[in-house]
């Protein structure tokens, strides 16, 4: 692992933490691998399903990509699914993420995501956590980090999950911090959107784009969002070319565009929920 300096800094002296002192049950001091931002800037905690749909993974990449995109910082607490996507989402943007562990940071769990932790703290993120080195952590640890994920949030963003979700523990500690709760609506037939549509039942506010968002976390950072271009990411373009020159077929498609196959059907869903391209059928697409 190569995760380099680890300090130990002070939740009072910290810009970005010092919110943490707002609530009960907070540790002092919190380790610390990379950077933290240096004042106080908006930030969203997305959480959600280990096992997300498709339809999941495109919106948690939408909005973290475009929050990010628009300067709130992202934190996550690096899990398979929903966390990952929305770390990884941040990363493409040239965004700022965090990410909240349980145990000690001498260890990253799960380790599959050793590579993605590293890549936060070069591209000017950090992973924290409460735990000394060398602490493991046990399962009731991860629901006590969620204090801390959705205590240094602004707002916490639940795109999949079901019912009875661990994720809900990261929501009744938003709510008893009187932080804002945002949820992504989905089909009733999908128990991975029961959560979600559960929580805006309950009041939660529904989100729909970045912008439901930013009106109440961050109306500042409004101004500074420039339209974003027919693709909003690198891959997306190229797909939007290769349609506009006659490859229409998602399987030429796969086979011309130099990404993992996975990549390319991500794209391909961004663009279709974003109104880009529609399906017409055969596994074909045109620009709408």
């Amino acid at each position: 692992m190569k995760l380099g300096k680890i300090n130990r800094e002070s939740i009072a002296l910290s810009a970005f933490t010092s919110i943490l002192n707002c609530y009960e049950k907070m540790p002092s001091e919190l380790y610390v691998a990379g950077k933290l931002p240096s004042e106080r800037i908006p930030a969203v905690a997305i959480v959600g399903s280990r096992k997300p749909t498709k339809y999941g993974e495109a919106t948690t990449y939408k909005l973290a990509y475009e929050l990010a995109k628009s300067g709130v910082v992202i934190i996550s607490g690096l899990a398979y699914g929903i966390d990952a996507i929305a770390h990884k989402a941040a990363l493409e943007a040239n965004g700022k993420t965090i990410a909240v562990m349980a145990s000690g940071l001498h260890t990253i769990y799960p380790t599959a995501h050793t590579a993605l932790a590293e890549q936060i703290i070069k591209e000017g993120g950090a992973i924290i956590s409460e735990q000394p080195l060398g602490f493991e952590a046990h399962k009731y640890h991860f629901l006590a980090r969620n204090r801390l994920v959705s205590g240094l949030a602004d707002a916490v963003i639940i795109t999949e999950a079901t019912d009875r979700s661990g994720t809900f523990s990261t929501v009744a500690h938003a709510i008893s911090q009187n932080k804002e709760v945002f949820a992504v609506p989905g089909p009733i037939t999908s128990l991975l959107s029961a959560g979600p549509n559960r929580l805006i039942q309950e009041g939660a506010h529904v989100v729909l784009s970045t912008r439901d968002v930013l009106d109440i976390i961050a109306p500042q950072l409004q101004k500074k969002q420039t339209a974003l271009p027919l693709g909003s990411t690198p891959l997306e373009v190229e797909i939007i070319k290769h349609i506009q020159a006659g490859e229409t077929s998602g399987e030429t498609l796969q086979a011309n565009l130099k990404a993992p196959v996975s990549d390319v059907l991500q794209a391909l869903t961004m663009l279709e929920l974003n109104g880009v391209i529609r399906p017409v059928g055969g596994n074909h697409w045109q620009l709408r």
